[in-house]
Parts: structure tokens; C-alpha cells; sequence
């Protein structure tokens, strides 16, 4: 990263103030240049190919990729199903699950389309133009799936945790895109998302009919398949879109997150709008809910990853 950002400063790029986690930003007209802490570079504008072809790998990294994606990622052309989510974090504002369908024209149509997971977009109006350019994109198939806080509020009472919230929102698009399946050439493969819960299979058992019809993959970090950055991307417009439209009907600013802000927030909304507006556009399993309303907060339990069952001795079977 240093010999990058000195080759930047040697050759009169204009340094901007980074986006959070990221370590510098930089720019010259043709490419935007974002480094982040965790060792991610993020590269946008039209110049962007040359830069990879002609600075970063020749340069910087002193090795050849561009233009042999295709070989070393096979499985990056292959027809799949990517899916995401947005507002799980979020104290205010619904859940909104997104799935993307993508074949080998739409993934080779989006090349230098600055797709990329939506934590990485800090602008909302850059999310926009790029929800847009997903949605009209020929040969795309997409759905939305939002859950708003009064719908989310009874779910969670039922189900009792937010990954089985999760598990029958990913699976409800799934299906939903499955259904739409003879708008799909060639149909999808898999279906791939990201691993929220620590037992796999619990998407897989939400799936209904349609959606077992192919293969799901779960996996860490999964918003680096172009597939489930696009979802990532649908989720989040829709989940700040309906965030404003909130904030339309109460006049109040609803902080994104969950932090003082957020709490103070909260408590103004109860004091001048009451407990059942407060409900209407909040989760109220958080604990920011408990602190509006002067209730006391059970202690925090430390997460511990379940252990795997043991193999039964023979002599027991």
C-alpha cells in the first residue's frame, strides 16, 4: 500500500479525506483509488482498466491478471443467484433482502460498473444510480424482498432470533427468483449468500419447492461474487429509501445504526410521538428500545460457537 500511495503522490493525484476503514483516497480524473485498512483496494472510473493494466499490476503488484479473470475464477461467469440483505444492524427502518440472477452477458455487462458491496458505497445517491443500472440491465432478473418493522416486530416475537428472520427472508427471494425462472437464461446453477448463521442448513430448510431445486451456498465474505454485491446494492437502496420515507412522515432525522445518537433519537420520538409510533419504525428487540423506555437491560452473554456433537461410541448404537 505504501508504494502506492507514494506512486499516486509522485504522479499528481489529488489525495482526499478517506472513507471510514479506509487507510487513503486518491483520484485524478480518470480513477478513484480507495485503500482500505483490511488491504482492499477499491478502483472506480473509466480509467479504471488502464490503471489495473498499465500501474497496479506491472507497477505495484508486479503481476498479470486483467483480462484472465475468466481463467483464474471459472465459476465467476457461471448463471447463479446472489443474495443480500440490509437494516439488520439498523435500529430504525425495515429489514430489505435483495436477490440478483446474473449470466455470462450480465457479469461481462457490469465489468467496469463499479459494482461492489454496499458498505463500500458511502454515497446514497451513488447506491442509486447503481440499484438503477442493476434493475435495467438485459438479461437480469431481481427481486426485492422488504420486511417492515411492524411485519419484522411480529416475526421476531414468533421466531425468537433474527437469523431465522434472515433464513425466511433469503429463502422468500430465492423462491421468488425461481418463479420467475423463464425469464432466466441459462437457469440459475446456485444460489449463493452470505453465512449468517452458524448452521448452514438454515436457510436450506426454509427453502420451499422451487428454491431446493438448486444448489445454496453459504460462505463468509460472500459480497465479493458480483452476484451478491448487486443484492447487497438493491437491499440497501431500498433499505434507505424506505428510511427516508419514514423520516418524511414523522419529521424526525432517523440516525442509520445504532449508537447515541440513535438512542437519543428514540427517546424523542417516544416523548412527542408515543410508544406506538416509536414501535412502528423501530426493532424493538434492541436494547435501544429498552433504554428509551427507562426498562431495564438484561446482562450481555458472551457468544459462544456451539459445539459439534460427539460420534456415538459403537457400543452405544
Amino acid at each position: 500500500m505504501l508504494e502506492l500511495q507514494v506512486y499516486l503522490r509522485d504522479h499528481n493525484y489529488e489525495f482526499q479525506p478517506p472513507p471510514p476503514h479506509a487507510k487513503f483516497a486518491a483520484k485524478n480524473g480518470q480513477a478513484n483509488i480507495v485503500a482500505y485498512e483490511s488491504r482492499k483496494l477499491v478502483i472506480q472510473g473509466k480509467g479504471t482498466s488502464e490503471f489495473v493494466e498499465f500501474v497496479l499490476e506491472p507497477l505495484i503488484l508486479r503481476k498479470a491478471e486483467l483480462g484472465y479473470e475468466d481463467v483464474l475464477n471459472p465459476d465467476r461467469l457461471i448463471p447463479r443467484i446472489g443474495v443480500d440483505e440490509s437494516g439488520k444492524g439498523d435500529f430504525f427502518g425495515p429489514l430489505c433482502i435483495a436477490g440478483v440472477y446474473v449470466n455470462e452477458t450480465v457479469v461481462r455487462e457490469w465489468n467496469d460498473a463499479g459494482i461492489q458491496d454496499s458498505k463500500n458505497i458511502s454515497s446514497d445517491r451513488k447506491m442509486a444510480d447503481l440499484s438503477k443500472r442493476i434493475r435495467e440491465t438485459r438479461g437480469c432478473v431481481w427481486n426485492v424482498v422488504p420486511i417492515g418493522n411492524e411485519a419484522y416486530n411480529r416475526l421476531y416475537k414468533k421466531l425468537k432470533s433474527v437469523n431465522q428472520i434472515l433464513a425466511w427472508g433469503h429463502a422468500r427471494v430465492i423462491e421468488n427468483l425461481m418463479l420467475k425462472a423463464g425469464s432466466m437464461d441459462p437457469k440459475p446453477v446456485r444460489a449463493i449468500s452470505d453465512q449468517f448463521a452458524y448452521d448452514k442448513e438454515t436457510v436450506a430448510r426454509a427453502l420451499m419447492q422451487e428454491g431446493q431445486s438448486i444448489e445454496l451456498i453459504q460462505r463468509h465474505k460472500a459480497e465479493a461474487d458480483i452476484a451478491v454485491a448487486a443484492a447487497s446494492i438493491l437491499a440497501r437502496h431500498e433499505f434507505v429509501s424506505r428510511l427516508s420515507a419514514l423520516e418524511r412522515e414523522l419529521k424526525v432525522k432517523l440516525p442509520k445504526g445504532a449508537s447515541t445518537a440513535v438512542d437519543a433519537t428514540a427517546k424523542v420520538i417516544l416523548q412527542t410521538q408515543g410508544q406506538a409510533v416509536l414501535d412502528r419504525v423501530c426493532k424493538t428487540h434492541f436494547r435501544t428500545w429498552l433504554r428509551a423506555m427507562d426498562l431495564p437491560e438484561p446482562p450481555k452473554t458472551e457468544w459462544k460457537r456451539p459445539s459439534a456433537p460427539k460420534p456415538k461410541n459403537p457400543s452405544e448404537q
